[in-house]
């Protein structure tokens, strides 16, 4: 695997031979399961990032954050519902410009997946391209994937601020505590740099190139090698910066508890501004 990304020409040349996995989810919104059954890719199966992405937060959200990594067994049966094999190409798309699909992407590869990538544009550059489409729920042969966490690198709250560079995902307006729409604190991890997702993007949806991306976060202080982390609001859409960085050439950790989990203890200090 030379990328963590695949354009619509090369997943339409793979088809048969590729796993392929509809991720699609909007934070707050509906789970896409009904946009799945109205069109996908062929052969895709449904993936749902609330229920097997993600564990059921605590109420109120605990330091485990608002979307909790998935209880190991939970994940892994979900990965063989959807057809899922240790030795086969695995492909994840959404229609969020890869937030929620780079979740999938992340987990995969951290339960020890080795070829598993994001659609380059998503949804949209896959109908954009002429490529397959079918409707319905078809059925899924189950698959044999059988991973364990530990492949990619996982960063806690106490860990967080022995990190070189801390890479906040979220729009720079919640970054700076202007507002919070979401969570009960306003601000962020103290030290922490912004890298809002969009900025990871052209103007097409599609990723910026690998040198593109290494000056965006060479900007921030990320180098190649780098000691990085990143985090979000609840840990999905900081996966899309790792994705990034990824094609940049950084392994960057993440910090799955995010802001949610960040400000579930009190004593821990917030930085605004």
């Amino acid at each position: 695997m030379s990328s963590p990304l695949i354009s619509a020409a090369e997943l339409a040349s793979s088809l048969g031979r590729v796993i392929v996995l509809d991720v699609r989810y909007r934070m707050g919104g509906p789970p896409g399961r009904e946009e799945y059954a109205a069109g996908h890719i062929s052969g895709a199966a449904y993936v749902d990032l609330d229920t097997d992405l993600a564990d059921a937060p605590a109420e109120p959200v605990d330091d485990r954050g608002r979307h909790p990594l998935p209880d190991p067994d939970v994940f892994v049966a979900a990965m063989q519902r959807a057809g899922v094999h240790t030795d086969l190409p695995v492909v994840v798309y959404d229609d969020w410009q890869g937030r929620a699909a780079s979740r999938a992407w992340w987990l995969l590869r951290h339960y020890g997946h080795r070829d598993v990538r994001v659609l380059d544009g998503g949804w949209g550059a896959w109908v954009a391209a002429g490529g397959d489409v079918e409707t319905g729920e078809p059925a899924t042969l189950r698959g044999d994937f059988h991973g364990t966490p530990g492949s990619m690198p996982v960063v806690d709250a106490d860990g967080l601020l022995a990190v070189d560079v801390v890479v906040d995902a979220r729009a720079p307006e919640r970054h700076r505590g202007e507002v919070e729409p979401v969570d009960p604190v306003a601000g962020h991890v103290p030290g922490a740099v912004n890298v809002d997702t969009g900025r990871n993007l052209a103007q097409d949806g599609r990723f910026r190139d690998a040198t593109e991306l290494r000056t965006l976060y060479a900007g921030v202080g990320v180098t190649p090698g780098g000691n990085v982390a990143a985090y979000c609001g609840s840990g999905v859409t900081a996966t899309h910066d790792i994705l990034a960085m990824e094609v940049a050439g950084t392994r960057a950790a993440l910090f799955p508890a995010s802001w949610s989990g960040w400000v579930a203890d009190p004593a821990r200090e917030v930085e605004r501004g």
